[in-house]
Formats: structure tokens, sequence, C-alpha cells
């Protein structure tokens, strides 16, 4: 049988979680659901509001179940929603998914990570992430969703790729720090009040 959610609890005096494949509830406060018989996606950081003095997150590339390993490919929608005192987060290569509000209203939140492999960038994944000053987004995502950078009142520079074709409406939308932009010649549509 598959293991469907597993999750894990810190310690109050915790402040910086690096990489791990260690299933020890001291280390990680992340929740996992197993998304195939190999692949797992973060669901949620729920301890977030509890542990605010955690401010730096370091996503594991797999974990390990009953010595079972399970490759992490995506953060799931809402996963790290509101978690007030995140300020840094590193994605491992080989996630391929951020999910819709993934880090919608993270507000501390000032560099993010975004590795070659994500190919997904759901709608409102960053909004709201108002001290997030610089982002650059991989090669292999087509399409921006809607509102996915919404009210990032700090982001000045953002690298959109040649092979992007898709701008959703409000993505950038109160991106007020955001002074210009090259949108690449791959583009063919972009959303109403994109900018």
């Amino acid at each position: 049988s598959i293991i469907e959610k597993v999750e894990f609890e810190i310690g109050e005096d915790t402040s910086s979680i690096g990489d791990t494949t260690s299933t020890d509830s001291s280390v990680l406060p992340l929740a996992f659901s197993i998304t195939s018989d190999s692949t797992a996606e973060v669901s949620s950081f729920h301890t977030c509001h509890q542990h605010q003095n955690l401010d730096s997150i370091s996503i594991p590339a797999e974990i390990q179940i009953e010595g079972k390993k399970y490759n992490v490919t995506s953060i799931g929608a809402s996963a790290f929603y509101k978690c007030p005192g995140l300020t840094s987060i590193n994605i491992p290569e080989g996630v391929t998914s951020i999910g819709s509000s993934a880090f919608k209203g993270c507000g501390s939140l000032k560099s993010i990570n975004i590795p070659k492999s994500v190919t997904s960038i759901e709608s409102s994944a960053f909004g709201g992430c108002s001290n997030l000053t610089s982002i650059s987004i991989p090669e292999g995502v087509t399409s921006i969703g809607a509102s996915t950078f919404e009210d990032c009142g700090s982001l000045k520079s953002i690298s959109i790729p040649e092979g992007l074709t898709n701008i959703g409406e409000d993505a950038f939308t109160f991106c007020r720090s955001l002074k210009s932009i090259d949108i690449p010649e791959s583009v063919t549509s972009i959303g109403n009040y994109a900018f």
C-alpha cells in the first residue's frame, strides 16, 4: 500500500532547515503527499505560523519513508501560503511544478531559487510576496499563470525566457518597482491587466 501523507514536526528553536533525506521529526516541518510509486509533493509547511523564527528552508530532493525513496517533483497548491517569517527557500533540481498560491502571501520572502527543471508555475504562485526583489523563470516554463506575481511590490527584475508563450491576466499587477521587462518574441498572449 502507498502512504498517502507523511507529516513532520520541528522544535521551537529551529531557525533553518537544510537538505535532508531524513524523516527525523526534529528536522523537517514539511508534509508530503506521495504522488506515485517514486515521486512526492510538498503538500504543506503546516507549522509556519508556529515557528516564525524559521526563515530559511531547502526542500529536499528526495525523502525516504520506511526505506523507500521518493523524488520530490512538485510543490503543491498553497504549500507555503502566508508563511510570515520565511525569507529564503531553495527548490531542488528535479522539481517540475510549483502549484497555485504555493508561496502566496509570504511577505518576508526575499529570495527563491527556481531550478531549470521547473516547467510549470501556476496562478498566484508568488502573489503578495512583497519583499521579493528579483526572479528568474527557467527556460522550460511556457506560461506565467494569472496573478503569479501580483502585488510583488519590491520586484525590480524578472528574467523571462525565450519559449514562454503566455503571460496571464494580472500576472504582474501592482509590481510597482518593476521599471522595465523584456518580453521575448515567443510570447503570443498577454492577459488583461498583466502589468
